[in-house]
C-alpha cells in the first residue's frame, strides 16, 4: 500500500504495519489508520518516532516511549476504555506519548495525561485520558534528553 507521509515522502507500507484506531485520536477522530515511522538509516532506533496517519498525509505526530521521559510512568486507565484493543499483556502492549516541539526546543513537552495505547498483536490502538492527577498535559522533557546524551557521552 502506497502511503504519502509528512516527513518521509511516499512509502510502500506493508498492510501488517497499519494500526487501526476505531475512534481516531483526539482532535483527529476521522483519521483511523496510522503507522509508526522513524529514520531507519540511523544505527539504532531513535527515541522519537512518528505516528503517521495513513488517511491524511499532513498528519504526523512525534511520539516517544513514556519510560524515556518518566521512568516511573504507570498510568491508571479504566478497563472499559481498553476493551476495543482486545487482550493486553506485558508482551503486546505499546504505550506512546505525543510530543509538542515548539520553535524553542527547550520548551518541548510530552502529554502524560493522554497516552496512546496499542495492542501489537492485532494492531489496534486508542488514545485515553488517564486518571493519575499528577500527570501533566505539558510535561517538560528537554532536560531528560540532555541527561540521556550526557550518559551516552555525546
Amino acid at each position: 500500500m502506497l502511503v504519502k507521509t509528512k516527513h518521509f515522502g511516499e512509502i510502500d507500507l506493508d498492510e501488517s504495519k497499519i494500526l487501526y484506531f476505531e475512534k481516531g485520536i483526539m482532535g483527529f477522530e476521522d483519521c483511523k489508520k496510522y503507522t509508526i515511522l522513524f529514520d531507519s538509516e540511523a544505527e539504532e532506533r531513535p527515541a522519537i518516532s512518528w505516528l503517521q496517519s495513513c488517511d491524511e498525509p499532513g498528519l504526523a505526530l512525534p511520539v516517544i516511549s513514556p519510560l524515556l521521559v518518566r521512568p516511573d510512568y504507570n498510568p491508571v486507565v479504566e478497563d472499559e476504555l481498553l476493551d476495543s484493543l482486545g487482550e493486553l499483556t506485558d508482551e503486546n502492549i505499546v504505550i506512546l506519548l505525543t510530543l509538542t516541539v515548539p520553535a524553542d526546543i527547550t520548551q518541548m513537552t510530552s502529554n502524560l495525561k493522554a497516552p496512546i495505547i496499542i495492542n501489537s498483536d492485532n494492531c489496534k490502538g486508542c488514545q485515553v485520558i488517564v486518571e493519575n492527577a499528577d500527570y501533566q498535559i505539558k510535561y517538560k522533557v528537554y532536560d531528560f534528553f540532555n541527561k540521556a546524551k550526557e550518559r551516552k557521552g555525546e
